[in-house]
């Protein structure tokens, strides 16, 4: 049987919320390895450090929406600062992750990096519909964003939009600290001094082969599949699973993201329908074009048959005469 999420903020909400924290510090119990086809920078953790700083986001996440319920902030300010709110996040967890390293909160206004980049096109998906889950309940929320009805929202979309963000904050604490080094040489330094290490990524090759791998993931993300993304109103999410972390797609109303696009991905958004038409009439031409000469082929092969097999029994024939 389905449950749903609460309409309002009540007493049912509170329980909710706690028990969502509660079986999500449950899971990081589990193996936070990634056997997906996506890198990611937490990867180069090892599965300890990965629950560590997932630790430290969850309790980050907690004293946020502690904060606004205790603030009594309305919908419009949420959506107004859920920017804000999701680079706090980050900053202090980061801190409280490494609290020995040297970056500053304007430091996220001075990246202008395409990974971050990616992340600040997708806030409002990552943050914001979560956070008025969590602090004002479903009857909030719009009804065209999701393919069901906001009055029927099911508990376990919570959950993937709560694991997404715990797991896309800590990708984005590893990229903030991977990125503060100016060079090769001080990523692994910090990395090993820290003992934050993967063994998979222990030698310098191996690493800067999987920071360059994630430049290139990066670009195509941003410039390619985003675009894509939105036009099939598609949301790529990072779950916590028994096996380790697992990607999905939730169908979400993606229309009014097609004003952040930039021209470059809006000229790939063009491509996209361009495919769309162009495809199924060269498919449609190809399958016409083979069946064609399967039939020719077909007909040519028979007939060639049969005219050696009359060949051959005339020859016979008039041997035998």
């Amino acid at each position: 049987m389905t449950e749903y999420w609460p309409h309002y903020q009540s007493l049912e909400l509170n329980k909710q919320v706690v028990s969502l924290f509660y079986n999500t510090r449950q899971k990081l119990s589990c193996n936070l390895s990634n056997y997906t086809n996506y890198k990611l920078y937490i990867d180069l953790l090892d599965n300890n450090n990965k629950r560590k700083l997932f630790s430290n986001v969850l309790i980050e996440l907690e004293i946020i929406v502690l904060d606004i319920i205790a603030l009594d902030l309305k919908i419009a300010s949420i959506k107004l600062l859920s920017s804000k709110i999701l680079f706090d996040l980050i900053y202090k967890s980061l801190k409280s992750f490494v609290p020995n390293l040297k970056y500053n909160y304007s430091d996220f206004f001075n990246d202008f990096s395409v990974y971050l980049r990616i992340v600040l096109n997708e806030y409002h998906l990552l943050i914001e519909y979560l956070l008025i889950y969590l602090t004002h309940g479903s009857s909030e929320m719009q009804s065209q964003f999701f393919v069901f009805d906001y009055k029927k929202t099911p508990i376990t979309h919570v959950y993937i939009l709560f694991e997404n963000l715990l797991v896309q904050v800590s990708n984005t604490i590893i990229y903030c600290i991977v990125g503060k080094m100016n060079s090769l040489f001080n990523i692994i330094t910090f990395i090993k001094k820290n003992k934050l290490s993967n063994i998979s990524y222990f030698s310098m090759r191996s690493i800067a082969l999987f920071l360059n791998t994630l430049f290139i993931q990066n670009i195509i993300q941003l410039y390619i599949s985003q675009p894509k993304s939105i036009y099939n109103s598609r949301y790529k999410v990072w779950l916590l699973s028994s096996s380790g972390l697992v990607v999905k797609y939730i169908y979400i109303y993606r229309l009014n993201d097609i004003y952040s696009l930039s021209k470059v991905q809006l000229i790939i958004f063009f491509l996209v329908e361009i495919q769309d038409l162009i495809i199924p009439q060269v498919e449609r031409f190809v399958f016409i074009i083979s069946k064609v000469f399967l039939y020719v082929l077909v007909s040519f092969l028979s007939n060639s048959v049969i005219f050696c097999i009359r060949f051959i029994l005339s020859s016979i024939y008039n041997n035998y005469k």
